[in-house]
């Protein structure tokens, strides 16, 4: 069925225009901009902004939907059906399910993984917005590789990064906090956990070769690679030159200024840039951004974040709306090799957010994945022609 979006301001390039967007459902695509050929349903938006979708490509908070309480579970399905809702009804059209997969028992170990891969796969004629998996391994995770090698080989991963928490399990760690955390999620006592840190520590000399089997699989298929937490120029250097492009959460200044200056792009938390400031003390994600130190701003924790990290960048005079917007929607989904997302243009998929900007905080009153309307709160705003 063919829609037309009709009565708002769409973001076209780099400026709002009163125009109106139609839309063939059944192709997923935006057929027109700017005709006013009849279609069969429309669409009212009067006052509102359209958007392209957000495109977010990392975000874990669907585990607390698994896990609301450490020791508390809730069925995967459950989860990912709950956690889609909150990512439409948040402006989010393709989502990036940051799922990992560690050494550790529990929350993030290895069966979690597979049954987090195989839900989505089955769950996604179900979901409303384009759910890809995102898998965060674990370097330390040795055992893992296998398997790893056979999910890239099918093509079951979206995108493939790299992290390395081992120098947080550590009772002499700055982080202790966190430590009691993975203690939490991993069903395992104090001491027992930290054994298992031991003999997981022990095999670190192997890890360097595994990460470098693993990113040349990747790259064979095509598939974008992420380093998360870089500590300096030289370790995103390092994974630079193993072709991982994508450095998430840099901590120091030193190493986003080494990734900008080589192209990489520079993935931070939108929470970050909301709330005012990194929850663990690193960086300023605003003041990077101003600094153009940042090309995508990802859910992270929270999936709110992204819609209103853009408009407070605008509200704020840190970028123009259109700048701010191209970080959770245009350049994510370059980042990610998406490359029929993330603007408003024929011949483009369909996925549109209406947004009401009028108040303080933007609101999303609809959502359209690929043509489809998957999200609505204002039913009136339907016409049938």
């Amino acid at each position: 069925m063919d829609i037309r979006i009709e009565g708002g301001r769409a973001l076209i390039g780099d400026r709002l225009e009163s125009t109106t967007i139609h839309l063939a459902s059944t192709q997923g695509l935006i057929s027109h901009i700017g005709s006013d050929a009849p279609a069969r349903r429309r669409i009212d938006a009067d006052g509102l902004i359209v958007l392209p979708g957000i495109v977010d490509i990392h975000g874990d908070a669907f585990e607390r939907q698994m896990m609301p309480r450490p020791g508390v579970d809730f069925a995967t399905d459950i989860a990912l059906l709950d956690s889609d809702r909150q990512a439409v009804a948040n402006g989010i059209t393709t989502v990036f399910h940051g799922v990992t997969w560690s050494w550790e028992p529990g929350l993030r170990g290895p069966e979690n993984a597979r049954t987090l891969l195989a839900a989505i796969e089955r769950l996604r004629p179900r979901l409303g917005a384009d759910t890809r998996f995102h898998l965060r391994h674990e370097t330390f995770n040795l055992e893992a590789e296998p398997e790893i090698l056979k999910w890239l080989s099918e093509r079951r991963i979206d995108l493939m990064a790299f992290n390395d928490h081992m120098l947080i399990a550590d009772e002499t760690s700055p982080r202790s906090k966190k430590l009691g955390q993975m203690v939490e999620r991993s069903g395992l006592t104090r001491e027992a956990f930290l054994h298992l840190v031991e003999r997981v520590r022990d095999r670190g000399n192997e890890v360097p070769a595994s990460i470098e089997r693993i990113a040349q699989a990747a790259l064979a298929h095509g598939i974008p690679l992420l380093s998360h937490d870089d500590a300096s120029p030289d370790q995103r250097r390092w994974f630079r030159a193993l072709g991982c492009r994508l450095a998430e959460f840099p901590k120091t200044l030193e190493t986003a200024q080494e990734a900008a200056a080589q192209g990489d792009d520079i993935v931070l938390g939108a929470p970050n840039v909301v709330r005012g400031g990194s929850h663990i003390g690193w960086i300023d994600a605003k003041d990077m951004v101003g600094r153009g130190l940042c090309s995508v701003l990802a859910s992270d924790y929270y999936y709110p974040a992204p819609l209103l990290a853009a408009f407070r960048l605008a509200a704020e005079n840190v970028l123009p709306l259109h700048a701010a917007w191209a970080l959770v929607s245009e350049t994510a989904a370059a980042a990610a090799r998406l490359t029929d997302r993330g603007s408003i243009a024929s011949g483009g998929r369909a996925d549109l957010i209406l947004v009401d900007a009028q108040d303080q905080r933007p609101r999303v009153v609809a959502t359209i994945v690929a043509g489809r309307i998957v999200y609505l709160v204002d039913a009136d705003r339907i016409v049938s022609s």
